[in-house]
């Protein structure tokens, strides 16, 4: 099957049976939604929207977060992971806001990627929820999915399946298509486990093909995982000068320590 087609039957699939698709973070308002997103990095939304009511009744809005400091914020999310930095970006993010765009969250990727706290998939993600402009955010999930299923091919970061999605996805369907993407990776496409059985997916996914000729020939497809960067090769560790120093003293003392004993033997 062509990418096209691949494509259109897919994109009919989830508009056939996953139509509502939306975010599952609670917000009220584009200010909501930014920090809900920043604090949902490697964090379940389920954990998010625990914290944020709390959060949102003490900060209302950009200018009373930036009144505030980062210990403040801390104490509202200490329960998701990494509240130390994330307590500091969202201070500053606030202070940046109030500063440069008068409180108000900007509208495009570029002007929200210079805030705090706020990388491309973020920014993708407001511009596409809030402000319904035609963006494709990629998280751990989307990427995961997309390359099982065979809508993308070898991207080795999100930017580059970004750029394969959005080229195939017409700008109508990109804000719902991450939704499809995410949901389908969260619940059905799993990283460890994926429900082949239960997904409507099954006729056109690569990796599913891939997983029912392994079970014909004993051999399991090539990787159930998203794709990884090439992982580095461990280089030598470069001594400091001080610990040179100190190396070869005790390299030397070692030597000598050996001479020694052979000749008391």
């Amino acid at each position: 099957m062509d990418k096209k087609a691949l494509y259109k039957n897919v994109l009919a699939w989830f508009e056939k049976n996953r139509p509502d698709a939306e975010s599952e973070l609670h917000f009220r308002n584009p200010y909501e939604l930014l920090v809900s997103v920043i604090l949902s990095a490697q964090c379940t939304d389920k954990r998010v929207n625990q914290v944020t009511p709390a959060l949102f009744a003490r900060f209302p809005d950009a200018l009373e977060m930036s009144r505030s400091d980062p210990e403040e914020i801390f104490s509202y999310i200490k329960s998701v992971s990494y509240p130390n930095s994330k307590a500091a970006h969202l201070h500053a993010m606030a202070v940046m806001l109030q500063e440069e765009f008068g409180g108000k969250v900007p509208s495009t990727v570029p002007e929200l990627m210079r805030l705090p706290g706020v990388g491309r998939k973020t920014a993708n993600v407001v511009v596409s929820v809030a402000f319904n402009q035609p963006a494709m955010a990629v998280d751990t999930h989307v990427f995961r999915v997309s390359a099982r299923i065979g809508l993308t091919n070898r991207a080795k970061t999100p930017l580059e399946a970004e750029r394969q999605l959005v080229s195939h996805i017409p700008g109508k369907w990109l804000g719902r298509a991450h939704h499809w993407l995410i949901l389908h990776g969260r619940y059905v496409c799993t990283a460890r486990n994926p429900k082949c059985e239960e997904c409507g997916l099954r006729a056109w996914c690569a990796f599913h093909a891939a997983r029912e000729n392994g079970a014909s020939t004993g051999q399991g497809p090539a990787s159930g995982k998203s794709p990884k960067k090439a992982s580095r090769k461990a280089e030598p560790v470069a001594l400091k000068p001080a610990a040179a120093k100190k190396e070869g003293k005790t390299g030397a003392a070692e030597q000598k320590t050996r001479g020694r004993r052979s000749k008391s033997r």
